[in-house]
């Protein structure tokens, strides 16, 4: 399983890359395998304001549905339009080309988020 190291993660297995004022975000390695292949990615539209933990989008894969959530605070400023014609870009390179939205970041602290240590002991024991 890939854990970069210069990501965040989440619980719910959604990663963060923060850059400045802005997050990418995406599903893990470790979720598009327990998915397996995805048919379909429902995204979030952007200029939305969320907070952390809110409803994000789904992830429709031939096994099941898994809900998105929000793994920062803020203003859905980019979406990867790409995925709704290649959702199998989670599966191919889930950390690069099947990144889903950036959001602008309403608190930049990033509190509460799993450096790769604590994300790899977390699904070591799933």
């Amino acid at each position: 399983m890939n854990v970069p190291e210069d990501l965040s993660y989440t619980a719910e297995h959604e990663w963060v890359r923060i850059e400045g004022g802005r997050a990418r975000v995406g599903i893990t390695d470790f979720a598009q395998s327990a998915l397996g292949d995805v048919v379909f990615v429902e995204l979030p539209e952007a200029d939305v304001e969320l907070a952390r933990g809110d409803h994000l989008g789904e992830v429709e894969s031939t096994k099941s549905v898994s809900e998105i959530y929000a793994p920062v605070a803020g203003r859905v400023v980019a979406v990867n339009a790409a995925l709704a014609e290649h959702p199998e870009r989670l599966n191919a390179d889930p950390y690069g080309e099947g990144w889903i939205c950036e959001i602008e970041l309403g608190d930049p602290s990033g509190e509460g988020l799993l450096d790769a240590t604590a994300y790899g002991d977390l699904t070591a024991s799933e």
